[in-house]
């Protein structure tokens, strides 16, 4: 075998971010047999894919994937080595605090399940948690924020549901929260990103395309731009703010999909980027390390086990054109300044944005001085904001957050 170089792969590497945005790279398969339908949580930079149907059963099988290796390795099977019973497809599952979580979905013993599941890594083992609250059902969206698990939607055996529930994992308790604000449906996209979530797509006897934003300070939703491709059903989505995406699925003429969507939080508008290079699909799993997002397996009249990782526009860009910003004091309440690392800040402006993503920055005034930014909050409310700064050609950029006392 012939021996590269570390200045060759070197070279390659700044080849790859320096010309190659907006594209998808094929990594490795999935272990164990072609499966959909399967759940996925992420603990210390790792993805998590578990569960899931095949063409002969339900599973109850985990493995984790490394990007740094680029390796699947198996785990241990939902519920332990002794607890045969617990496969399902179709369930729900988030991240706290360097842990697992998995419930809900549909066995081979029941069609629809209630019980929920904590993994350890740490000490490799499972352990059942109180079990959710809401009635057993399968296909609904879950995530995580600010160290709470949030479940909804999905069908139950009487039908379709928009209520929602958060699980407290110090407490072991689930509390009801408002339902989701668009109608009863399954097979939606449901995802986390930088302290909201957003929900979008799915089936509640039709089709949709319709796109929200979940603020959990507030348990309110608030109705985004709607997602511009063809409205489907098991679809997959993930978020790296400033952006989210929504991928592949299946749509009303029985189509599966391999299209990709890229939303902006601050503009609130989507635009299509690369298709996915793999073959179309639903009831994929995907997720983000690092920025990148991975996608896999899935069904498209035969179960998939292949792998890929999307690189896209705004991550190459801050590989080769975001700058450092520190806003300071933060907490703040009349006046903050903004530190910039870049030689020349005179043509650079700032926006700010709520929490909902409300442009504000009609409230704020501010001036340079050097390389720093004194901004003037005193005419905004208390809460949490993002801040954008760019120059007018955008090859410069940076983002932040600031809390108003």
């Amino acid at each position: 075998m012939k021996k590269i170089s570390l200045s060759v792969i070197f070279l390659f590497g700044i080849f790859l971010f320096s010309f190659g945005q907006n594209f998808w790279i094929q990594k490795d398969s999935v272990n164990g047999s072609g499966k959909g339908s399967c759940s996925n949580f992420i603990l210390f930079n790792e993805g998590y894919i578990l569960g899931g149907l095949d063409d002969f059963s339900f599973k109850r099988k985990m493995y984790s994937y490394s990007p740094f290796q680029n390796d699947w390795d198996s785990e241990l099977s939902i519920g332990g080595l002794n607890n045969d019973g617990l496969e399902r497809a179709s369930a729900s599952s988030f991240s706290i605090n360097n842990k697992g979580y998995l419930c809900l979905g549909q066995g081979s013993s029941s069609a629809y399940l209630n019980d929920l599941w904590e993994f350890n890594p740490e000490t490799q083992s499972w352990t059942q948690k109180a079990d959710f609250i809401g009635t057993a059902r399968k296909q609904a969206v879950s995530f995580s924020i600010n160290n709470f698990g949030y479940v909804g939607t999905g069908q139950d055996a009487t039908g379709l549901k928009k209520d929602f529930y958060k699980y407290d994992p110090l407490l072991n308790v689930w509390t009801q929260l408002s339902d989701f604000a668009g109608t009863a449906r399954r097979q939606a996209v449901g995802f986390s990103m930088d302290g909201n979530a957003f929900v979008g797509t799915g089936d509640d006897g039709v089709l949709q395309n319709d796109f929200w934003m979940y603020v959990g300070l507030t348990d309110t939703w608030i109705q985004k731009a709607n997602f511009p491709g063809t409205p489907r059903a098991g679809a997959t989505g993930w978020g790296t703010f400033p952006t989210a995406y929504i991928a592949t699925g299946e749509d009303v003429n029985f189509e599966f999909k391999k299209d990709v969507w890229e939303y902006n939080y601050f503009l609130n508008s989507w635009v299509q980027v690369a298709d996915l290079m793999g073959p179309a699909r639903k009831n994929a799993v995907s997720f983000a390390i690092d920025g990148i997002g991975y996608l896999g397996t899935g069904y498209n009249g035969v179960f998939l086990d292949d792998f890929y990782a999307y690189y896209g526009i705004v991550g190459t860009e801050e590989i080769e054109n975001n700058f450092t910003s520190t806003i300071f004091p933060n907490p703040a309440k009349e006046l903050v300044y903004v530190q910039m690392d870049l030689e020349n800040i005179s043509d650079l402006t700032l926006q700010l944005f709520s929490i909902t993503g409300t442009n504000v920055t009609s409230a704020i005034t501010y001036v340079i001085k050097e390389k720093t930014m004194e901004v003037n909050i005193s005419n905004l409310q208390s809460g949490n904001y993002y801040y954008e700064l760019k120059n007018q050609k955008s090859t410069h950029k940076s983002t932040g957050k600031l809390m108003i006392l």
